[in-house]
């Protein structure tokens, strides 16, 4: 079976990385090599032609030529959809038009809708019911065997708490440098500090007033690895999270992690304690609790002591994405 695997590997970005190993393991694929918009329509007119399927990974408006071109051609279409972009955007409060049609479009002409998380697909068909009946889950895999880059930091900070996300609504970062300011009013946690990765957005106001954030904006990855790898403490406290890669890096980094019970990531535990999950992520009380809980005793041996490491593989998921792709073609 030839695959057609249409989207970005190359840019770093969650989706991109996700892209990235599906194209290192799917047998007999075809990619995507043209990066101008001009040439990339005659490629996917030529590549549909040779191609037994068309998997869309993540959210284009190529995807609608790529769809236009599979029903020419007789070809199935799948659609991995590593989030919601109409959701998202609402969420941050920059709804955008152009970004909603193209994302219903393509649910709408995907012959197969695939969620990167069983917590993802069960809330797609709960919002979208009128394409239940094709949604199904390809969870991401996990590679718990991260080398943290030469050079990066490795003894831990205490007092060093990390989150990603930058000013972005969703990310819920404001709450967790509540819960830190409230922490600090205990001698023993007066020097905590919260540093934030990412870009700006409607909240970026708001962290910059807090004296415990140290916002740094867009970074290297490079950077972001040194700060998991020295931070006491990873917390992903997001009120929309498909997967979440990070905090799997920061596990592989070394740090402990906090994470909302939005993450899709957090399927892959069988041994969470309430002390692991955000209940709440605008309740700056419970965080700062679970923050201080975390910090005495920390979770990482324990959380990846928890996962089927076999199941979860890059290559199980592989083979599971290719089971439904064949099945697809069959039908």
């Amino acid at each position: 079976m030839r695959v057609f695997l249409v989207g970005d590997y190359r840019t770093g970005t969650g989706p991109a990385n996700v892209t990235l190993e599906y194209k290192k393991r799917i047998p007999h694929v075809f990619v995507q090599r043209m990066k101008s918009k001009a040439a990339r329509v005659p490629e996917l007119f030529v590549k549909t032609f040779f191609s037994d399927v068309v998997l869309l990974s993540g959210h284009s408006r190529q995807n609608l030529y790529a769809l236009r071109f599979a029903r020419l051609w007789g070809r199935k279409c799948a659609f991995l959809m590593h989030g919601c972009v109409e959701y998202e955007n609402e969420i941050n409060g920059v709804p955008d038009a152009d970004m909603t049609d193209t994302e219903r479009r393509t649910l709408e002409g995907a012959d197969a809708i695939f969620a990167v998380s069983e917590h993802f697909a069960a809330w797609l068909k709960e919002r979208y019911p009128a394409y239940r009946d094709k949604i199904s889950a390809v969870p991401n895999g996990a590679d718990l065997e991260m080398s943290v880059p030469e050079g990066a930091a490795r003894e831990q900070d205490k007092n060093l708490i990390f989150s990603i996300g930058g000013g972005m609504p969703r990310k819920r970062i404001r709450y967790i440098a509540q819960a830190i300011m409230l922490l600090r009013k205990d001698p023993a946690c007066r020097d905590l500090k919260l540093a934030v990765a990412g870009d700006t957005g409607k909240d970026s106001e708001v962290l910059d007033a807090y004296p415990c954030v140290d916002d740094l904006g867009l970074i290297s990855h490079e950077r972001c690895m040194d700060l998991l790898s020295s931070c006491a403490l990873f917390v992903q406290n997001s009120c929309f999270e498909t997967f979440a890669l990070s905090p799997l890096e920061a596990l592989g980094a070394g740090a402990s992690v906090l994470c909302s019970r939005e993450v899709g990531a957090l399927e892959l535990f069988s041994g969470l304690q309430p002390c692991d999950v955000i209940g709440n992520t605008e309740d700056a009380e419970e965080i700062a609790g679970k923050i201080k809980t975390l910090l005495g005793k920390g979770n990482r041996d324990r959380l990846l002591s928890s996962i089927d490491t076999e199941s979860v593989s890059w290559n199980k998921r592989c083979d599971l994405l290719m089971k439904k792709l064949q099945e697809l073609t069959d039908k």
